[in-house]
C-alpha cells in the first residue's frame, strides 16, 4: 500500500473541463471516462448519496490497458498529482491472517501495539486537497486477496465505513473506490484474437458487438469469483479494450512529452531538446506494440531503445546545454542512433515541440526556465 504526493502545488481542473482533462490523459478508454466523471460531478454538486462511498468502480481487462492509469489520471486532474491516492496492493493479502494488517490487531491480541492499521482516517484525510475534498482509494488486483478481504470490504462498499482493530472507524463517504482485476482477461484476449492487429481496422458494428461480449465475459468471471452481495455493491463495471494503433501513437506522444518535461525539470538551464523524427517514432511503435502487455511494453521499449542510450550520452558529457539530440533509426533499422545535431534557437524549438504536442492532443506546457533566453549559452 502507498500514500504519496508531489511537492508541486496542485493545479485542479474546473468542473466543466473534467471530461476533457481526463480524456486527454487517459488514452483509448473513453468508456472509463464516461463512467467516472458523473460520480465526481455528483460530489462537486453536493448531491452524492449519504452513508456510502461517492462511487465504487470495478475495472476489468488485460494488463497494460490503463486500469491503474485511470486512477492516476483522475488523481492528477482533481489534486494536481498522479500519485495523490491511496493504493492497496491486494497481492500482499493472499493469506487469511495477512488481512489483519489492513485494520490492525484488536486489543488483547499479540502485537496489538506494534501493528498499526494500514488504512486510517488520518491517511484518508491526507488524500484531499484545498481544491477537492474527494479522496481516491485503489484496491489493486482485488482477485488475488484472500476471501476475508472481500468480506471486510462489504461494509466499506455499502455503508462507507471500515471498522479497525482498535474499534475506531474510517469513513469513506467522501471517497471514490476503485477495484482493479484481471478476471476474465484470458477469455477476453481469446475473443479479440481474430480482430487484433497493429494495422487491423474493424467496422463500427463489429467493435460495438465485441465490446458487449467483453463486458459479458468480465461480469461472468467476477460473478464466479465473488459473492452476489459483493458484486451488488459495485456501481459501475468497466471492461477495458486492448489498445489499438491510434491509442499507442498517442501514448507514445504522451511519454515523449513526459520525457522532455523530465529533462527540462531535472537539468534546468542545462536542459536539452529531443528531436524524434517520424521514422524513429514508427520504430518505437513497431517494437512496442504488444497484444499481451499493452502500453507497458511500449514504455519498456522507449526505455531500452531511447532512454538508456540517452543516459549514457548525458553521463559522459556528450550533450551540451541547450543543444538538440537528433534521434533516427540506425542502418539496420532495429535500433536508434542518437547524435547531437545542429541546433535551432532553443526557445523556438521548444515552442514548436509544444505546438506539436497540442496538435496531437497531448497536454504539455513549457517550464518557466524554458522561456528564459538570458543564459542560452
Amino acid at each position: 500500500m502507498r500514500t504519496t504526493t508531489q511537492n508541486r502545488k496542485p493545479q485542479p481542473n474546473p468542473p466543466g473541463d473534467l471530461t476533457k482533462a481526463l480524456g486527454s490523459r487517459l488514452v483509448g478508454q473513453p468508456e472509463a471516462v464516461e463512467a467516472v466523471v458523473p460520480f465526481v460531478r455528483m460530489f462537486q454538486a453536493r448531491l452524492a448519496p449519504a452513508g456510502r462511498p461517492v462511487g465504487v468502480f470495478l475495472l476489468l481487462g488485460p494488463t497494460g490497458t490503463g486500469k491503474t492509469r485511470t486512477v492516476e489520471c483522475l488523481a492528477e486532474v482533481l489534486h494536481g498529482s498522479e500519485k495523490h491516492f491511496l493504493k492497496v496492493d491486494c497481492g500482499e493479502f493472499q493469506m487469511e491472517h495477512e488481512v489483519a494488517k489492513l485494520i490492525g490487531a484488536p486489543p488483547g491480541y499479540l502485537g496489538h501495539r506494534e501493528t498499526q492499521p494500514m488504512i486510517t482516517q488520518a491517511k484518508l484525510n491526507a488524500l484531499t486537497t484545498e481544491h477537492c475534498e474527494l479522496s481516491i482509494v485503489l484496491f489493486d488486483e482485488v482477485e488475488k486477496a484472500a476471501p476475508s478481504l472481500a468480506r471486510l470490504l462489504l461494509g466499506v462498499l455499502d455503508k462507507g465505513t471500515l471498522r479497525l482493530g482498535d474499534n475506531s472507524s474510517v469513513n469513506f463517504e467522501r471517497s471514490l473506490i476503485f477495484l482493479t482485476s484481471n478476471l476474465g482477461a484470458t477469455e477476453m484476449m481469446r475473443e479479440l484474437e481474430p480482430r487484433f492487429g497493429f494495422e487491423a481496422v474493424a467496422d463500427r458494428a463489429g467493435q460495438s458487438e465485441t465490446k458487449g461480449k467483453l463486458g459479458k465475459i468480465g461480469i461472468g468471471a467476477v460473478r464466479r469469483k465473488f459473492s452476489p452481495e459483493f458484486v451488488n455493491r459495485i456501481d459501475r463495471v468497466v471492461s477495458y479494450q486492448p489498445l489499438d494503433a491510434a491509442a499507442l501513437e498517442l501514448i507514445l506522444d504522451q511519454q515523449l512529452a513526459n520525457l522532455q518535461s523530465l529533462i527540462t525539470e531535472r537539468h534546468g538551464t542545462r536542459a536539452f531538446r529531443l528531436d524524434l523524427g517520424q521514422p524513429a517514432r514508427e520504430l518505437l511503435l513497431r517494437h512496442g506494440a504488444s497484444r499481451r502487455y499493452g502500453a507497458r511494453e511500449l514504455r519498456r521499449t522507449i526505455q531500452r531503445l531511447l532512454l538508456q542510450p540517452l543516459a549514457v550520452m548525458v553521463s559522459e558529457g556528450k550533450v551540451p546545454p541547450r543543444s538538440t539530440v537528433r534521434i533516427r533509426p540506425s542502418a539496420c533499422g532495429e535500433k536508434l542512433d542518437l547524435t547531437v545535431g545542429p541546433e535551432p534557437p532553443y526557445r523556438a524549438a521548444l515552442l514548436e515541440f509544444s505546438r506539436q504536442m497540442r496538435k496531437r492532443r497531448v497536454p504539455y506546457e513549457l517550464a518557466p526556465f524554458d522561456t528564459d533566453d538570458s543564459d542560452a549559452a
